[in-house]
């Protein structure tokens, strides 16, 4: 069974200030989201799932409707403040996401074998997909699940703070926890991050994080949805909370049901958090493009 790829692609990108989901970086105007796509077809997946919001969906089909569809079989889902989620029958106003779990749950009825969970604005490299499609296609139940870990070194920006999941991972090459951390930057003394407290914390440049690629079963879901059951009783009156894919996956470690294993990639990590690291993503397409990495027009 060839597994699938699913792309958060819901996202508001405040900081970046317009839709770069679909924004152009490649030298043929290619958006980040299509490396994935191409780096997943050539590493065997069979189907991409998008995940995206009906207020981006006419310009979301307008750049990429009909774009890949002979090479990989596509498939939308919706992620809004109130989409439906069995068990629940109100929902509080609020504007900002329900986070990368519930969005992940949203997919539950279309994805019915081994999968990859991607965001669309990160690139991860055809290195990271062989190797999770690898696990996928060999390995991957409802107690074995897979992250792809990248060293924070390689994960940060020029032009502001990032949020990481810091990971700690054994002698065995499994993972731990993965703790979130905000407002993590490069100084003068090191990488830092700051606490709600404004406090300055160190971290090591080789620190394992996670850029949400996970290797999981479709048995997952319902896990998924009893945990967001489980969140949104305790956080419906909190408009900023947020459930995220970590959190699952902690809770799923702490109680001994899963092990996860961290299949390391030493790869250079490009993204658009904002508007500036636009430029360094595009010199860099570029490059990758002249050294044949990929064609361009990517779909030409």
């Amino acid at each position: 069974m060839q597994p699938t790829l699913l792309v958060l692609a819901a996202g508001i990108g405040s900081r970046y200030g317009g839709l770069k989901q679909v924004d152009g970086v490649g030298p043929s105007g290619e958006a980040i989201m299509e490396y994935a796509v191409y780096d997943a077809i050539q590493a065997g997946f069979g189907k991409v799932v998008f995940i995206i919001r009906h207020a981006i969906e006419a310009d979301f089909k307008a750049k990429f409707a009909g774009k890949f569809d002979d090479r990989i079989q596509v498939a939308y889902v919706f992620q809004e403040t109130n989409s439906p989620v069995a068990g629940i029958t109100q929902w509080p106003d609020r504007e900002k996401p329900w986070g990368t779990g519930h969005a992940v749950l949203m997919a539950k009825d279309v994805i019915q074998e081994p999968f990859a969970v991607v965001n669309a604005d990160d690139y991860y490299g055809a290195d990271a997909f062989h190797k999770i499609a690898a696990f996928l296609t060999s390995d991957c139940n409802t107690s074995h699940l897979a992250m792809v870990g990248y060293r924070l070194k390689n994960t940060l920006s020029e032009h502001g703070t990032v949020s990481r999941g810091v990971c700690e991972v054994n002698d065995k090459g499994q993972l731990v926890g993965v703790t979130e951390r905000h407002k993590i930057q490069r100084t003068d003394a090191g990488i830092i991050f700051v606490d709600e407290h404004a406090t300055s914390h160190p971290l090591d440049d080789n620190a394992i994080v996670s850029m949400n690629l996970w290797g999981l079963p479709a048995q997952i879901f319902p896990e998924i949805e009893r945990q967001f059951l489980e969140f949104f009783e305790a956080s419906k009156d909190n408009p900023k909370a947020e459930f995220y894919i970590p959190a699952v996956i902690n809770r799923l470690l702490s109680e001994g049901r899963a092990t996860v294993s961290v299949l390391p990639n030493e790869g250079q990590w490009y993204g658009v958090t904002y508007r500036e690291d636009k430029d360094i993503a595009q010199q860099a397409f570029a490059g990758f493009a002249q050294q044949g990495k990929y064609p361009s027009p990517m779909w030409g």
